[in-house]
């Protein structure tokens, strides 16, 4: 696979990477970016195979949440099924290897992973990535990696797991922090089975009563927003591990992207301004998503289709963060350089774990020129004259 496939020819100043399940861990755990969630039920074997969601590079087939219990078996069947086509089609040539998505199943508890691996074949498992461990805590962890270790050696094939953080002891204040670490020593143990850290926005607004509105960011909501900051605290400290950020839970698809107004500077900066430039749920999602990254997370869940490039979109890497990055990383002998851009200190020591951060960010998503490039990648093909006349037009104007 490889990120922004639905905009192919998109000019970047540094190509995004190619990956695929046995990419180097290092470089696969920036990759996932905008993973999408959907039914184990739902029969998504059809889209894999004729590549119809091109931008679409990481899915989760749900047995928990999404997925009514009295419908896992069904649920289960159909995951079978799914694996099995799509190693078929590659077999077969049907399907290039590089189309294949990340797929990963939650499972809902120790005995539904166990039953669901029971029936799991070896020639399943080359089309599956891995498991992500719902209501992950410091008393069921050990189990969920333990087994999973077995699992790798019994077929002989990589399956990373991905906890989700999202148990109401880490919610609570009194127990946040010894969950926490007792999670940590967990993931340290089974580091190289470790592909993300996943966080529960959901769960943790559930257990607090509250639901955040269109018209704010998770950040907003203050008992959650600790939860996330002690969650980056202890797993993302030194680029430990990759953890990425909550799911937004609006979605309202624009057609195109019609801007009333382009952005007459940074993106970002409308955005944090609330000035509007797609629509009040898609500007929700990316004003998070720009949070998101200024506070350390990569990627996101999402749950619906549409945010995917939007998400994966602002995970690419302008010129000059990737300058600024390979200078730091340059300078062994440390010190202070200016920036590039002239506009900044870069001081080798403190930036150099931001460095590296946004190099693999820039091999997984891609570098682009500015921030308004990023209006092209957001943009379907029929929509690119329309912005490249727009923008013409707006620079003439203020010229």
């Amino acid at each position: 696979m490889r990120h922004h496939l639905g905009n192919p020819n998109f000019p970047f100043v540094v190509a995004p990477e190619n990956f695929d399940k046995h990419t180097d861990r290092e470089l696969l755990q920036y990759c996932l970016g905008a993973t999408m969630y959907m039914p184990g039920t739902k029969d998504f074997a059809p889209k894999i195979l004729s590549c119809a969601m091109p931008d679409l590079t990481t899915i989760v087939l749900c047995f928990e949440d999404a997925c009514p219990e009295d419908q896992v078996p069904a649920a289960e069947e159909n995951v079978h099924k799914l694996l099995a086509t799509v190693t078929d089609a590659v077999d077969s040539g049907q399907l290039s290897a590089d189309r294949v998505p990340l797929i990963f199943v939650r499972i809902r508890n120790l005995d539904q992973f166990k039953h669901f691996t029971s029936a799991l074949t070896k020639h399943e498992a080359r089309s599956l990535c891995g498991i992500n461990f719902p209501k992950f805590n410091a008393e069921n962890g050990y189990e969920y990696y333990a087994y999973l270790k077995d699992l790798n050696e019994r077929l002989d094939e990589i399956l990373y797991g991905m906890p989700i953080i999202e148990d109401p002891e880490v919610a609570y204040k009194e127990t946040r922090m010894s969950e926490l670490t007792g999670i940590k020593r967990i993931l340290d143990k089974y580091r190289d089975l470790v592909l993300q850290v996943r966080v529960g926005g959901t769960d943790f607004s559930s257990v607090f009563g509250v639901r955040r509105g269109v018209d704010y960011s998770i950040y907003d909501i203050m008992t959650v927003r600790e939860c996330l900051c002690d969650i980056l605290n202890v797993c993302g400290r030194n680029n430990d591990y990759v953890v990425s950020g909550p799911v937004w839970e609006y979605f309202r698809a624009p057609k195109q992207l019609m801007f009333d107004e382009l952005p007459k500077h940074s993106i970002h900066d409308y955005l944090l301004k609330r000035l509007p430039i797609v629509n009040n749920e898609v500007d929700g999602l990316l004003r998070e998503v720009i949070l998101d990254k200024a506070n350390g997370f990569v990627g996101r869940t999402v749950i619906h289709p549409t945010h995917v490039r939007f998400v994966n979109a602002l995970m690419a890497v302008t010129k000059e963060e990737y300058d600024d990055a390979c200078m730091i990383i340059g300078h062994k002998q440390g010190g202070v350089v200016k920036g590039a851009g002239s506009n900044k200190m870069n001081e080798v020591k403190p930036h150099t774990n931001w460095a590296r951060k946004v190099v693999m960010r820039a091999r997984a998503f891609g570098v682009i020129e500015n921030e308004e490039a990023y209006l092209h990648l957001f943009a379907a093909a029929q929509d690119q004259d329309a912005i490249r006349e727009a923008l013409a037009s707006s620079r003439s104007q203020q010229a």
